[in-house]
């Protein structure tokens, strides 16, 4: 098992930044690629962005490229989403995520309670 554990959430004026942070505890934190999902009342949960258990790799849905970035520290255990340039569309409860492999952040099976983001336009 992993248990993950975001936070970094809350109100954020459009144009504004944000950090979440997702602490890991459990199993080996870098057997695993990790992602961070969002997700708005009445819609799916929707992938924004993963990594691998390296860092060497990673992907971003559209919206977000340029804006956002993942990151990870492996000797802390702890991955992060770094949010520039928020817009209103980006309110959502963001969910941290452990992927089934160490490449896989696309198929997850660890998630977290997820942190909201209320970005106020």
């Amino acid at each position: 098992q992993v248990q993950l554990v975001e936070s970094g959430g809350g109100l954020v004026q459009a144009g504004g930044s944000l950090r979440l942070s997702c602490a890991a505890s459990g199993r080996t934190f870098s057997n695993y690629a990790m992602g961070w999902l969002r997700q708005t009342p009445g819609k799916e949960r929707e992938f924004v962005a993963g990594i691998s258990w390296s860092g060497g790799t990673t992907a971003y849905v559209d919206s977000v490229k340029g804006r956002f970035t993942i990151s990870r520290d492996n000797a802390k255990n702890t991955v992060y989403l770094q949010m520039n340039s928020l817009k209103h569309e980006d309110t959502a409860v963001y969910y941290c995520a452990a992927g089934s492999t160490r490449y896989n952040y696309r198929d997850m099976d660890y998630w977290g309670k997820g942190t909201l983001v209320t970005v106020s336009s």
